[in-house]
């Protein structure tokens, strides 16, 4: 299929797959599974962590469990298809499963991490547990009462990936070291989609990660005095690593999309997303696109990794300023509504046309 011909054909299929989500005749059901991009509470209702202040302070107001100044992308999606803010999986009290459930934990990664109990499989069967226990609670009346067809017709999304490469260069691997890893990282996320399909879910909305190079934290950590930056300040090294990662994440949609039947996966390239982001930041109106509005140190990226935003002797941006990074390593509401918005109107999609 030449290149147009696949655009075109890629677009069609999120255009009918985002009018199928806002039918009048059928429910739109969510089921999240990430990392802290999309995390809208459960590491502090699964593990107990303290998201402190001033997260949350536009929207929210307080503190929501999430790592941001107000709304994630996947809360802009939620607020365009009309359905509620996906509540967290361990969340006790207060939950609301009716729409979906987000088993996003922030730090998690495709494989167990100390610390983040809750990779990717977990999280997969943490799904499979909710699906079972709601089967057995639905003859009562009781439970989220969702039911067997809105569980086949729910939209499975997955965003994870980033801390599985940041690990990695973390634990000081080359760059060659780190590219071998991601077969094993993929792999993983082909085992968590085949089992989520065998179950009935049928609606796969798959995002690949962003531009790691472009994060104050990368910046501050991993920068050194040799390192190659592109024309926009970001660590090319990194940059490559995710690429390289979206790479094959999009050939693995293109298999399973194949090997599916009667299933639809669409793959989302949050990636241009969020780098148009730095790479245009004026035209957005931000300022600094690789500075933290929240954090330590000041210019030129504001964060210290042991005194993150909301430490002691840490201070946030005022809340007339736009930047894309947060705290350093997550996105501010102002980003996330743009990246949702992108996401929801189709401008950017995730092809493999190379």
């Amino acid at each position: 299929m030449g290149r147009g011909l696949q655009f075109i054909y890629l677009l069609t299929l999120l255009l009918l797959f985002m009018i199928s989500l806002k039918s009048v005749d059928s429910k739109c059901v969510l089921f999240n599974f990430g990392d802290s991009n999309t995390d809208t509470g459960e590491l502090a209702a699964g593990l107990g962590a303290y998201v402190s202040p001033p997260n949350g302070r536009l929207f929210f107001n307080l503190p929501a469990g999430r790592f941001c100044d107000g709304r994630l992308y996947n809360d802009f999606i939620c607020e365009s298809l009309e359905v509620n803010f996906l509540s967290p999986y361990l969340e006790s009290s207060g939950s609301d499963f009716t729409d979906g459930v987000n088993f996003a934990l922030a730090g998690a990664a495709t494989e167990f991490r100390d610390r983040f109990p809750f990779p990717l499989p977990t999280q997969v069967n943490q799904f499979l547990h909710f699906k079972n226990r709601t089967r057995e609670l639905r003859p009562l009346g009781k439970g989220s009462m969702i039911s067997e067809e809105e569980f086949q017709t729910a939209v499975y999304s997955i965003d994870i990936g980033q801390n599985d490469i940041g690990i990695s260069f973390a634990a000081n691997l080359s760059y060659t070291q780190v590219i071998n890893k991601i077969p094993s990282i993929l792999s993983r996320i082909r085992d968590s989609m085949e089992t989520i399909y065998e179950s009935g879910g049928r609606k796969f909305w798959i995002y690949n990660t962003g531009p790691l190079g472009c994060l104050p934290q990368t910046l501050v950590l991993r920068k050194k005095n040799d390192s190659v930056l592109d024309s926009f300040g970001c660590l090319e090294e990194y940059n490559n690593a995710s690429k390289v990662f979206n790479v094959g994440l999009s050939d693995l949609c293109d298999e399973l999309r194949s090997n599916f039947t009667n299933a639809t996966v669409v793959y989302i390239d949050k990636y241009s997303i969020r780098y148009d982001l730095v790479a245009n930041h004026t035209k957005y109106g931000f300022e600094d696109p690789l500075m933290a509005c929240c954090g330590y140190g000041g210019p030129p990226y504001n964060f210290k990794d042991d005194q993150r935003c909301g430490a002691q002797g840490t201070s946030a941006c005022s809340l007339e300023s736009r930047y894309i990074s947060w705290d350093g390593i997550h996105n501010s509401e102002a980003a996330n509504e743009i990246i949702a918005a992108k996401i929801l109107s189709a401008s950017i999609l995730s092809l493999k046309l190379s």
